[in-house]
């Protein structure tokens, strides 16, 4: 079944361009088109799109307030937020992230990797690993506002071994790279990562991420051993 991917951004070039690109792919096709946040997010649930292509500056309502508005409606609990930005805004990217995308590119990204990214956070990956990422979370991210703060007691929930893999997905490490330093098969760690994620009340790896940081879990400049 192809996945559907709606494009919300207020440059209908564009647009037009991530359109030819995603209607080519045999996997996945664009079912809607969106100029402003605000009917992104209505077009998200009426056409029950998998994958929201976003851009955070928009007109009326941004990128940002409408993967809120996404990520809190249980009616699309399904739908994922792919952020398009650049890496200069950390600010905006962190607050996106906070609100319940999924991940995030730069606007000057080569259309393999746009392909690759939908097609990963339509699968409930995260996409955070390259090192520019890395740095932004463990930079802005690691020093939340009290507002923003996780209660601790959330982790309490967890067993030791899913205590353990969400510091390491929370360090940035792909399933493999945990697989090989615990000693488990990938299959065991996304088993531990998703019972993570059911526990938590997380959408995907993201919101483990972070969870991680905002309840202290892991801490910039810390290296896990």
């Amino acid at each position: 079944m192809s996945i559907r991917v709606l494009l919300a951004d207020d440059q209908a070039l564009l647009r037009g361009t991530f359109r030819l690109l995603i209607d080519a792919q045999p996997d996945m096709e664009v079912v809607a088109e969106a100029s402003n946040g605000r009917e992104a997010a209505h077009l998200a649930r009426s056409e029950r799109a998998d994958v929201v292509v976003m851009d955070i500056r928009m007109p009326e309502v941004d990128g940002i307030e409408a993967t809120r508005l996404i990520a809190q409606d249980e009616d699309m609990a399904g739908v994922k937020v792919l952020v398009l930005t650049t890496f200069e805004e950390d600010d905006l990217v962190i607050a996106a992230l906070r609100a319940g995308a999924s991940g995030f590119l730069g606007k000057g990204v080569e259309p393999a990797q746009l392909l690759d990214a939908v097609r990963l956070v339509a699968a409930g990956e995260a996409l955070l690993s390259p090192a520019a990422t890395k740095g932004l979370i463990t930079r802005v991210l690691a020093h939340p506002s009290p507002g923003d703060l996780v209660d601790p007691q959330r982790l309490a929930t967890l067993t030791p071994r899913e205590r353990e893999v969400l510091t390491l997905v929370g360090s940035g490490l792909a399933n493999d790279e945990i697989a090989e330093r615990l000693f488990v098969t990938p299959v065991t760690v996304k088993t531990h990562a998703n019972r993570a994620m059911a526990k938590l009340d997380a959408r995907d790896r993201a919101q483990l991420v972070v969870i991680a940081y905002e309840s202290g879990l892991i801490r910039a400049g810390v290296r896990q051993a």
